[in-house]
């Protein structure tokens, strides 16, 4: 059994391959499971250097393993990632679906899938202890934060063909990330409490503005 979130994703001092508290970092003497090795050696460097710069190199290393190994046990970071934090979710996966019926309407598409993830009983366990154990701690949260940006909503804003994605990818996700803060972990009323046809019909429309609306002004220059 995995050590819960809340126990594995908060920051740690130091960087793979140093020293810390005296201690070698990499893979004790005298362990054999490979794949809980990478898993546990994904989750320290996502930990120390969030998710955009941890490269599989540098995990494969703090694991004690070849790059290859990575590969062959998990794919790709991103699919590393999910295991690392037990995300019951591939964003792949979820992407197209969210984008078959066209661009008039992606914006609800999304936060009623984005609500129907955290109100499923099943799935709920998971992000809660992953958004929970990101609360108060920076580098996990930047970590939880370039995740969703990068492969869940930047997924969707490439798919678009607009030019700044990345700054709507960003808006977006700032969106739902605080939304499920508000709405799940501190549960601030009346938006804890609301019915999720109201809460889709308040925030799609900010949503659909960041994918496919004319993002002008001062923001359009933060793109570049």
């Amino acid at each position: 059994m995995t050590e819960p979130a809340s126990d594995r994703v908060g920051p740690r001092p130091g960087r793979p391959g140093g020293r810390r508290g005296g201690r070698q970092r990499g893979r004790p003497p005298g362990r054999s499971n490979t794949r809980q090795d990478v898993l546990d050696a994904a989750r320290r460097v996502f930990a120390d250097l969030g998710y955009q710069q941890a490269s599989l190199r540098t995990i494969a290393a703090e694991a004690g393993v070849d790059a290859g190994m990575v590969r062959h046990f998990f794919g790709d970071k991103a699919g590393l990632f999910r295991a690392a934090m037990e995300l019951p979710i591939d964003p792949a996966e979820i992407v197209p679906l969210l984008l078959a019926p066209g661009l008039d309407g992606v914006g609800e598409r999304v936060v009623r899938f984005f609500l129907g993830l955290w109100d499923n009983p099943d799935l709920r366990g998971p992000f809660l202890s992953l958004i929970r154990s990101v609360t108060g701690h920076e580098e996990s949260a930047t970590m939880f934060r370039q995740f969703v940006t990068e492969q869940v909503v930047g997924r969707i804003a490439a798919a678009l063909g607009k030019p700044d994605a990345h700054l709507r990818s960003t808006l977006v996700g700032s969106q739902l990330v605080g939304l499920a803060m508000i709405r799940y972990v501190v549960k601030v009323e009346p938006l804890a409490s609301a019915p999720v046809d109201q809460v889709v019909a308040a925030i799609a429309p900010t949503i659909q503005h960041y994918l496919t609306g004319d993002l002008t002004g001062d923001l359009t220059g933060a793109a570049g």
